[in-house]
């Protein structure tokens, strides 16, 4: 399925209900592959303003996306939240996360989940090596549901995550 310019798919509204398929269409993108994701380089613009790198799977998701970052020895994310779901996989490397107020250890091989609009940051605690992770979100369903994938950042790195409950 080549093509030359981009086109939008049709919109279905309530009164459209009668043209459901009734099976799938299957429909098989050019790229089903982002080889050496890290080797294409760092997302520069999406990197400097979360202060770490992350590196962006290129891939044609509809409803999922992944990228992959790191943090230096030490080093903390910026405190923010979203109102999509992350499923983060610790690749390498140990620290741990605050989460709304919780505060969760974690290790090469451990998942941990980040609710939607959780006010939360990672950060590294070994003295050597970077702590990598994949992270795996469902910010483009909501972005392709009426652009509702929304995150904000707290106004001070420095600033600690409201208790469960709290408003910020």
């Amino acid at each position: 399925m080549s093509t030359t310019h981009e086109t939008r798919p049709t919109k279905y509204q309530s009164a459209d209900f009668d043209k459901t398929p009734p099976s799938p269409r299957v429909e098989i993108p050019d790229r089903l592959i982002h080889e050496g994701v890290e080797s294409a380089g760092r997302h520069g613009d999406y990197s400097a303003q979360r202060k770490h790198p992350v590196f962006f799977v290129d891939l044609p998701t509809h409803c999922i996306s992944m990228t992959i970052g790191w943090l230096d020895p030490g080093q903390s994310s910026n405190m923010h939240r979203h109102t999509y779901e992350t499923v983060l996989y610790v690749l390498e490397g140990q620290g741990h996360s605050e989460i709304q107020g919780r505060r969760v250890e974690w290790k090469a091989g451990d998942a941990l989940y980040i609710p939607v609009w959780a006010w939360h940051r990672h950060t590294n605690t070994a003295e050597s090596g970077v702590a990598r992770y994949l992270a795996c979100e469902n910010a483009p369903l909501l972005q392709n549901l009426g652009g509702i994938a929304l995150r904000e950042e707290a106004q001070k790195k420095s600033e600690p995550a409201p208790g469960p409950g709290e408003a910020h």
